[in-house]
Formats: C-alpha cells, sequence, structure tokens
C-alpha cells in the first residue's frame, strides 16, 4: 500500500486543546460574517425570484449591465463571466416569469450591434423558495440523526455516534462560513455538497474509529490516550493520500466544470480539507475527552 509517512507518532490527543482552539476561531469566524452580512446569501432557488443567464457576442462591462436595467427599473445582481462572454442576471423576490422577455428586450434595444442568446432562465415562486429552505434543513437533521443512529450501533456507544456527527457539524458550518466570508449564494447545488460533504467526512472518521476499536482489542494494556495517539497515526498515511485524491479531482471540477458546478465544487473542495482536518484532529479527541470528563464524574 502507499504510504506518505512510513511511521508517525504524533501527539494528537495532547495537542487537542490547540486544535480544538483553532476549529472555535473558524466558527467564531463565520458566526461573525453571518451576522456581518445579516444572514446567509440564499439564491432565488430558496428566496424566489427570476435568474437569466445570456451569452453575447461580446463582452459586455459589468457596470454597463447595470446602468441599462437601473435605467429600465430592473435592481439585480449580476455575475459576470468574461471568457464566455456570458453574464448572470439575479432578481430576487418580487418578480414574474415575463421578467426574462423584458430583460432580452431592453438589452436588444440599448446593445442592437452585440447580439445575444439565452442560456437559460429559471423562476422559482416565493412559496417554493420557503419550502425548499425547509426541506433543505430537513434533509441535514435527518442525516444527521441517522448518522448518529449507525455509528452508535455499529460501535456500541453513543458517543462515538455524536463525536462523528459533531465533527460534520463543524465541517458543514465552517464550510457555510466560507460562504459567508465570499458573499457567495447558497443554492440547492450548494445544499447537495453540504450533504455529501456529510458522508465523506463521516466516511473517514469510521475509518479512524474503526481502527480505534481494533487496537482496543489488541493492546488491552494500553491507556485510551496512547490507543488513540497509535490508531490515527496509523491511519494518517490513508486520511491524506484518500482526502489528495478527492481534492484532485474537484479541483479540476473546479477550474473545468463550468460555472453550473463551480459552487458545488468550491463547497467540497473546502469541505475536503475542513473535513480532513476534523477526522484527524477532532473526532477521536473529543472521544477522548468525552470519556476523561466521564471518567472524572464517577
Amino acid at each position: 500500500m502507499i504510504q506518505f509517512f512510513k511511521k508517525t507518532n504524533f501527539d494528537f490527543v495532547g495537542k487537542r486543546k490547540v486544535f480544538f482552539g483553532i476549529s472555535g476561531l473558524l466558527i467564531l469566524i463565520s458566526i461573525i460574517s453571518i451576522f456581518f452580512h445579516k444572514g446567509l446569501n440564499f439564491g432565488i432557488d430558496f428566496t424566489g425570484g427570476t435568474l437569466v443567464q445570456l451569452k453575447f457576442s461580446q463582452h459586455i462591462p459589468l457596470s454597463d449591465i447595470r446602468t441599462v436595467l437601473l435605467k429600465n427599473g430592473i435592481n439585480c445582481e449580476l455575475q459576470d463571466f468574461p471568457q464566455q462572454h456570458s453574464v448572470i442576471i439575479r432578481i430576487k423576490k418580487g418578480t414574474d416569469e415575463g421578467i426574462s422577455k423584458k430583460i432580452q428586450e431592453i438589452f436588444k434595444i440599448d446593445f442592437p450591434n452585440n447580439p445575444f442568446e439565452l442560456e437559460r432562465a429559471e423562476y422559482v415562486g416565493p412559496t417554493i423558495g420557503k419550502h425548499l429552505i425547509n426541506q433543505a434543513f430537513f434533509a441535514l437533521f435527518w442525516s444527521f440523526v441517522g448518522i448518529i443512529i449507525y455509528v452508535a450501533f455499529r460501535f456500541k456507544s453513543g458517543i462515538w455516534g455524536f463525536a462523528g456527527v459533531i465533527a460534520i457539524m463543524h465541517d458543514v458550518f465552517i464550510t457555510v462560513g466560507l460562504f459567508s466570508v465570499l458573499n457567495r449564494e447558497i443554492s440547492i447545488t450548494v445544499i447537495a455538497a453540504l450533504l455529501t460533504l456529510a458522508g465523506y467526512s463521516i466516511n473517514d472518521t469510521i475509518v479512524i474509529f474503526d481502527r480505534m476499536r481494533e487496537n482496543m482489542r489488541l493492546y488491552r494494556k494500553e491507556s485510551l490516550y496512547e490507543l488513540i495517539n497509535r490508531s490515527v497515526n496509523e491511519t494518517l498515511s490513508r486520511s491524506i493520500i484518500t482526502s489528495l485524491t478527492v481534492f484532485l479531482v474537484l479541483l479540476s471540477l473546479f477550474f473545468l466544470g463550468g460555472e453550473v458546478i463551480h459552487d458545488f465544487s468550491l463547497a467540497l473542495l473546502f469541505g475536503v480539507i475542513i473535513g480532513s482536518y476534523s477526522t484527524i484532529f477532532v473526532a477521536a479527541p473529543i472521544v477522548y475527552e468525552w470519556e476523561m470528563r466521564k471518567t472524572a464524574t464517577r
């Protein structure tokens, strides 16, 4: 088997408070960013509205497009793709399905020498948007519940399940925080990426938990401190290789996959990094911290 490190002996448990502190800092930055932006920037999938994507024969500066639309009473958000000569126009809330035709008529009049084609037009009503928000949160919630039940059943201890889910929540929240810091939209594809991240993160965590369980049978005289360090060190090379191969695939999707899956790949790119971090430095130390506190209260 290919190994990044032949043999390591890092003290992951001993440095757990440092890693907990780093996680706490990232979570704090995420919370501050969400408050600063007055909540998350939900896309029209959730808020309701219209999305129109047009491809021009020649590139038009966003400032010119914004000026023309504002002159015609259309307040919107714009996203530019200069290499493709494309622009995405997002109009949130209070719009109707006829806005797409209106925008096209405006551009035909104001940019007569720059023909364009309609690449996509989407309309989501506000009622559907609210329903999608509820469904998205329900999907995340029930995935967490299912993971707790499965891991607790497999390892015959509830704390293993809770530690795994805390690590997942850690990964998901910090990834959402990144989108808040960058002021990127939270769309349906981003929610799909978060659910994918939850599955990836718990899979990596279970590998370490499984090695911990095996080592508990093999090294009965070792303390929990030593067993956790041994288990994480033994699976470290595997975790890094897995994360690196997934990261390279996502990097290709991010740069070559096009704008449709851009946010999806961005969420997973960052999620894989933070997920690998939590798998190695957060999940197993949480189990140790819990067991030590439980022992101290007896």
